[in-house]
């Protein structure tokens, strides 16, 4: 065959080819646009069977009720790791002005919450429940620990919050209206530790939280005073302004606030807002 024609022969297979190719990728490249039509979210934790994690950041008394919507929350969102960060609102507050990556922030005071929104890191902040301070003794109550007025007995040793977060703060107005003057043994960080005290017969006496008490599973027995209604802290809770995920941090807060929410909350000990 002469080399001309050869030449020529080629030219007419391979061009065919090339259209056949390009046709094939062009039906491809539709095909995907279609997919994902327009409008559709491009954050990965939109997507069906996508991983994604929540952060909260919550005072310590609400560990347990925090911990068990968690698992309904995850429950409820599958692929959603819901991670927490428990401790001093006061703490936690000045965290997330410094910068700690979180999506919602429920503290035990509306002090702590304003340290956050005056840094314009959450807006709008909604309470959502509400809890009252009692005296926790050992269960065997060596002390004969009865009133508030027996805390302020030398022999008796006490432990408080620091006034700097929420349950020391409502210490400090409790023993106020009462017109006491204690003298701690020690001043903790939250109520957790504070509560700890008790628990290991480290002190006779600690002003927590009812929710606290309720939690210690008959560790500790609770006491009720009338100066605590003078006391009583709203909790707050947000989303923040920066959260990674807002839309998750707001079914979060939305949970906390349903019926189903507030069914666990006040199981634990706290009251409704």
């Amino acid at each position: 065959m002469p080399k001309r024609l050869f030449t020529r022969l080629s030219r007419l297979t391979v061009v065919p080819l090339v259209l056949v190719l390009a046709t094939a990728l062009s039906g491809c490249g539709s095909g995907a646009q279609d997919a994902s039509p327009a409008g559709t979210s491009s954050d990965p934790s939109a997507a069906a069977g996508s991983q994604a994690t929540l952060t909260v950041f919550a005072a310590a008394s609400l560990t347990g009720t925090f911990t068990e919507l968690g698992k309904t929350f995850e429950a409820a969102n599958p692929g959603t790791t819901v991670r927490f960060n428990f401790g001093s609102s006061a703490t936690l507050a000045q965290q997330i002005v410094q910068g700690a990556p979180a999506d919602v922030f429920a503290a035990a005071s509306p002090a702590t919450m304003k340290t956050v929104t005056d840094a314009s890191l959450a807006a709008n902040p909604t309470t959502f429940v509400r809890n009252t301070l009692q005296i926790a003794v050992p269960a065997d109550n060596p002390a004969k620990v009865d009133d508030l007025a027996d805390l302020a007995n030398p022999k008796t040793k006490v432990a408080l919050c620091a006034v700097q977060v929420p349950c020391g703060a409502a210490a400090a107005k409790a023993l106020d209206a009462a017109g006491l003057k204690v003298t701690p043994v020690t001043l903790e960080q939250d109520v957790k530790a504070t509560l700890t005290k008790v628990e290991l017969g480290e002190v006779d006496a600690a002003l927590v939280y009812k929710t606290d008490v309720i939690a210690s599973g008959g560790k500790v027995r609770g006491i009720d005073f009338p100066e605590a209604g003078k006391a009583i802290n709203d909790y707050p809770i947000a989303t923040l302004t920066k959260a990674p995920a807002p839309g998750l941090a707001g079914k979060f807060v939305d949970l906390a606030l349903s019926p189903q929410g507030r069914d666990v909350l006040t199981k634990a000990g706290f009251d409704a807002p």
